[in-house]
């Protein structure tokens, strides 16, 4: 009968372990657009017939997006970057602690088994002994301990799935964190190129003003003109040093920054200088669909909730019985060397302290408290997974936005400076003639001055913008190829 009873008792168990109380997890709906607003307006609602459901992908690889622009430097900078920045280091141990808890928790599916030898000095009293007087003895024991928690009401499975979606939420805010680092790479590599050009541009000027304030020195020592328009161009002169100075100030700035970035102490890295030129590259959309399979933070957000979801299933299985299994086996005796005799065998099944099956019966409402904080925190999970969706939409059509009208504003802007510098080559000329004062000859420069550098910070803009579109598409935009393998497309440039 025993084998009998003790087959039931393991029926029973196992029947009690597959009565999981968790929740069953289910994504919550987010309302997606068939189409993104900026893209209907800048392709004219191409897009509009694509849709497709949404599918996992937040595996996939990215790659190097950042080559579109065919920049060397800026692809071994980037490498520097992922090779030694201290926060993406500190972001992979992080994914590393976080795995070695899901191991930590998935070890509880398994009985932990541990062994020892070590000897024993006791007086046991009379009572206990059922005779006249105690005595005292000393025992050696080696033996074998298995503990083992049946896993009534899925709380353990609960517990292991929480730490899994941990872990694979880490995984994701890292693959975030990287994907940001790269867009703040090629966002200050372009800055600093920017800065190189205005300085070029400051530069010119100089060289400008300089030519400017010989010939007025001529016209002044030949008596052509007061001293008042020899002192303006020379203000006009040290002005424009100065502002020369103020950009090299900031480019500086922006190169010890970028230095940080890769990793380094910003004396020991330097940049060569090169001025920006204009940047043009169409990065195709896609569709808000293919959106929430790309984005690493709309993966970290969602393995989040799975997280807080498991969790309400370990909240849940405290209101029901705990079944701690234990026992040990070995041997006892009062001699070392007789220790390891078959006769001297002992064993334990059950807890040495405690009971095996327990269950609070009151506990002022502790158990109640951590299920309402449990379902709580999944529904702020829930919000903040929506959020980060609707964030990574704007996101989205902000840049879009921005390169379409920052297309159109350049276009403006080009007519602008080329007729500003014609106006001040005019002026220019006939100032020489003797027909205008130098008041107009520095209008004209100033306005030109300041229509090239509208022009420079415009071709920033675009740059930057290109970047934080495709760091806001979560670093790729990818479409079918014609045998269902996805393919990177290439930008048009």
């Amino acid at each position: 009968m025993k084998p009998i009873k003790t087959l039931s008792l393991l029926t029973a168990t196992l029947l009690l372990a597959a009565c999981s109380v968790a929740p069953i997890y289910e994504k919550p709906q987010v309302e997606t657009p068939a189409q993104y607003k900026e893209a209907s307006t800048s392709l004219g609602g191409e897009q509009s017939s694509q849709w497709k459901t949404a599918e996992p992908a937040e595996q996939v690889l990215r790659g190097q997006w950042w080559q579109v622009f065919n920049d060397l430097t800026l692809d071994n900078l980037e490498d520097q970057a992922l090779a030694a920045n201290q926060n993406l280091q500190a972001a992979i141990a992080r994914l590393a602690q976080s795995r070695a808890l899901f191991k930590d928790e998935r070890s509880a599916r398994y009985p932990q088994i541990s062994g020892g030898i070590s000897p024993g000095h006791q007086r046991v009293s009379p009572d206990a002994q059922r005779t006249e007087n105690g005595s005292e003895q000393t025992l050696w024991r080696a033996q074998a301990q298995v503990a083992y928690e049946a896993d009534l009401f899925g709380r353990v499975s609960s517990l292991v799935n929480a730490a899994e979606a941990s872990a694979e939420q880490s995984a994701a805010l890292l693959k975030s964190l990287q994907l940001s680092l790269q867009a703040d790479v090629a966002q200050q590599y372009f800055t600093i190129r920017e800065l190189d050009a205005e300085r070029e541009i400051y530069q010119n000027t100089v060289k400008l003003r300089e030519q400017t304030v010989q010939l007025t020195q001529h016209r002044y020592d030949a008596g052509d003109i007061s001293e008042l328009e020899l002192a303006r161009a020379k203000t006009e002169l040290a002005a424009a040093r100065s502002e020369e100075l103020g950009v090299t100030r900031r480019r500086a700035i922006a190169e010890h920054a970028l230095a940080i970035l890769l990793g380094k102490s910003p004396s020991e890295f330097s940049l060569a200088a090169t001025p920006l030129q204009r940047i043009s590259i169409n990065i195709p959309a896609g569709l808000p669909s293919s959106l929430l399979e790309r984005r690493p933070d709309i993966a970290a957000a969602e393995r989040a909730m799975a997280a807080a979801n498991a969790r309400i299933g370990v909240a849940k299985a405290a209101y029901f019985p705990r079944l701690n299994i234990t026992g040990a086996l070995g041997y006892e005796s009062s001699e070392l060397g007789s220790l390891f005799e078959w006769s001297n065998r002992t064993f334990l099944l059950g807890p040495l302290i405690g009971t095996m099956l327990s269950m609070p019966i009151f506990d002022g409402g502790r158990r109640e408290a951590g299920l309402e904080r449990a379902r709580a925190a999944y529904e702020e999970d829930v919000a903040r997974y929506r959020q980060t969706v609707l964030t990574a939409f704007g996101e989205v059509e902000d840049n879009l936005a921005s390169l379409r009208i920052l297309d159109n504003q350049s276009e403006v802007q080009d007519s602008a400076v080329t007729s500003s510098l014609r106006a001040s080559n005019l002026a220019q000329s006939r100032y020489r003639e003797g027909l205008v004062s130098y008041l107009e000859v520095i209008d004209a420069d100033r306005t030109l001055l300041l229509q090239k550098r509208v022009t420079l910070q415009l071709d920033g803009e675009r740059a930057r913008a290109t970047v934080n579109l495709i760091r806001a598409l979560g670093g790729s935009w990818q479409q079918a190829a014609p045998n269902g393998t996805p393919v990177a497309l290439q930008a048009i440039k």
